[in-house]
Parts: structure tokens; sequence; C-alpha cells
């Protein structure tokens, strides 16, 4: 069987590069999307192509207008969803894509450490998988693809 995976969450560590890699080298029957990785690139989108904004607000709201098309589309074609919450930062964008995933009814992977797991704890419950790190989310993507 063959699946789209979109893969959410952090921006900050290797681990798309990790499941890419795995994909590849296990010759796994799954195309990847992503979000726009480049931070920099996704913050400023907005006034790149529409212009300045004078308050941060208002640049803000045409950046995550614009990336809201790649996300939306990205997530409505996934059969799985992986949303993965790194040690950093508060992830409200992870958090919101893992909920729409499940308001979508996509199948959700989450992959964060234990000191994470009381605030996550209802993403936890709709997920139909958690795991602690990226070895076991491709472990579970591999699963998924075996023949029986």
């Amino acid at each position: 069987m063959h699946y789209n995976v979109y893969l959410s969450g952090e921006i900050h560590s290797d681990w798309r590069d990790k499941i890419k890699q795995a994909v590849e080298d296990q010759g796994l029957p799954i195309t990847l999307l992503t979000p726009n990785t480049d931070h920099d690139s996704s913050d400023n989108c907005g006034k790149q192509i529409l212009g300045e904004e004078p308050q941060p607000f208002w640049k803000d709201h045409k950046a995550a207008k614009i990336n809201s098309v790649r996300l939306m589309h990205a997530i409505e074609r996934a059969d799985i969803v992986v949303v993965r919450f790194g040690p950093k930062y508060k992830q409200w964008n992870a958090a919101f894509d893992a909920g729409l995933a499940i308001a979508k009814g996509k199948s959700l992977i989450v992959e964060h450490s234990n000191d994470l797991i009381h605030p996550l704890k209802e993403i936890d419950a709709a997920a139909s998988a958690v795991a602690e790190n990226t070895d076991q989310v491709i472990e579970i993507l591999r699963y998924l693809t075996l023949d029986y």
C-alpha cells in the first residue's frame, strides 16, 4: 500500500531528513509532503510577495494566509499526518496541524519527548500512535507498508 505522509511540526532539527532518508533507503512506498521549512522564507513570504506592512500582526497575517494554502492542501492529500513537537518554543502551529488532521479524519502519528506528555495529552489521546523519537516514527511507517 502507498501512503502520502505529511511531516508537520518543529523545523529546528533534522528529523524530516532522517525520515526522508529512511523512506529512500528502505524503498518504502511513501510520498512525503512538508511545509516550508525555511523559517525566514515562511515568516517573510507575505511581505516579500505582497509588500511591507507597518504592523507585525499584518505581516504575520499575510504570511500565514499564503502558507496555509500549502498546509491545507498537504493535509488534505495526506493519508497520515506526522506531527513532531520539539524541545524548544511553543508550537501552536504543530498543535493546530494535529487538530486539523483529526478533524479531517486523517491518521495522526505524534512524536514528542516524555516531558510533553501532560501538555499534549488531548492530542495524544486523539492520535493513532505516540512516538518518543523519530526512529519509532520510521518503524511505524515501515510497519504500515509491509505486505503480509
